[in-house]
């Protein structure tokens, strides 16, 4: 998905399904350090992507509380 087209589906969800989505993304990103700790991730860039991702989350969730 690109980043426009992700961003817009962001602040179309509320804080509720924000929150959500943040916790899912925490879930990856552990899951994530844990194969690479463990010499199993294929694509260690996905690490990356998914850390980009919660930062994405967060901005949209400090955006809606002002």
């Amino acid at each position: 998905m690109k980043t426009k087209e992700y961003m817009e589906d962001l602040r179309a969800k509320t804080a509720a399904q924000l929150n959500e989505e943040l916790v899912a993304q925490k879930k990856e990103l552990f899951n994530l350090r844990f194969q690479n700790a463990t010499n199993q991730l294929d694509n260690s860039a996905r690490i990356k992507d998914v850390r980009r991702n919660i930062a994405r989350i967060q901005t949209i969730i400090a955006e809606k509380t002002k």
